[in-house]
């Protein structure tokens, strides 16, 4: 196989894991709040609170744990770990009865979107790429978009057919199908090739941690995304119960978000190639700050529709940038 035909590999094989675990999987789940608040009873903080709990005893513990497996050993093996634990943990949400296997089966999740989502993913594709990084990676984030836009749709209909569990385990079986068989056939980047992401070889990560530029992009990386994060946990729980959207209408929202999402995620990353990535990140902090007070505003269609471009957009573009930014500035072998 020729190394075009690797690196034509390598990003359909991110496309379809981030297609899957946070296209169908992150964006899919808030989808399904709506029905266990009303089916259990339970308050809109216990429903989500699972992906914000999960979060924060996954990060801390899992990981520096996975950036370390997949320094030694590859990003591939770790990924087809993390199919597996997303697919099975929508699996086990669609035949939950209480609420500590809600928040065990989130805990599972968020362990597979470790693994197998946005890290392994953006180490494969550095270590693939050097030219033209940011447009591979962006190609590969349009999974995210897909996925996204397709979920709401998918799940409507699988509701509609099988009910909101038969949803949910139908959302997991689809995640392993689709994404595993890729990773499981997918090459590691050769020797030379992972190493060509940061002159003079390996760098110790107390290198890293004396950068101050390293603590500032932990700071706006961590309001960035709670801010698109915990838009994304309460969209279809504020539309839904508060401001009495359908279930079709509230699905048509989301989706245009994430449509929106795709060319962002374009637009962003071919910005990415052309201007400094600095600016790049500032633009997309600005969409996303301007776009949520327009959720104040809900009742008028025309508001929600100018509340999902430009959401749509900055949330394209957030997840993309950040790699890029640390690649940029201390280097793939230490991503």
């Amino acid at each position: 196989m020729t190394r075009r035909a690797q690196q034509t590999q390598a990003a359909a094989t991110s496309f379809l894991a981030l297609f899957s675990i946070v296209g169908l999987a992150l964006y899919g789940l808030p989808l399904y709040y709506d029905f266990m608040v009303q089916e259990f009873g339970w308050s809109r903080t216990q429903v989500t609170s699972g992906n914000a709990l999960s979060k924060l005893v996954i990060g801390p513990l899992f990981g520096f744990l996975a950036g370390w497996i997949i320094d030694r050993f590859g990003p591939r093996r770790i990924m087809l770990v993390g199919i597996l634990l997303a697919g099975g943990a929508l699996i086990g949400l669609g035949g939950m009865s209480a609420l500590w296997m809600f928040y065990a089966f989130y805990l599972v999740n968020a362990i597979g979107y470790v693994c197998g989502g946005p890290l392994p993913n953006q180490v494969l594709l550095s270590q693939w790429f050097k030219d033209g990084r940011g447009k591979a990676m962006g190609f590969a984030y349009l999974g995210i978009g897909v996925g996204g836009a397709l979920v709401p749709w998918l799940s409507y209909w699988m509701v509609q057919w099988w009910g909101w569990r038969g949803a949910l385990r139908g959302l997991g079986v689809l995640i392993i199908v689709l994404a595993w068989p890729m990773a499981y056939f997918a090459k590691e980047a050769p020797p030379e090739a992972a190493a060509s992401g940061r002159p003079g070889g390996t760098v110790p990560l107390r290198w890293v941690f004396r950068k101050p530029a390293f603590y500032l992009l932990i700071i706006g990386s961590m309001c960035s995304i709670a801010a698109v994060g915990g838009a994304n946990q309460h969209l279809k729980l504020f539309m839904s119960l508060d401001a009495g959207y359908s279930q079709a209408d509230a699905a048509r929202i989301i989706s245009l978000v994430l449509a929106f999402s795709i060319a962002g995620r374009l637009l962003m990353g071919w910005l990415a190639d052309r201007m400094p990535k600095k600016q790049v990140m500032l633009i997309i902090y600005l969409l996303v700050a301007a776009a949520i007070p327009l959720l104040f505003f809900a009742s008028s269609g025309a508001a929600m529709g100018l509340f999902a471009a430009i959401f749509g957009i900055g949330l394209g573009g957030e997840y993309l940038i950040i790699p890029l930014m640390a690649a940029e500035l201390f280097g793939v072998r230490v991503l």
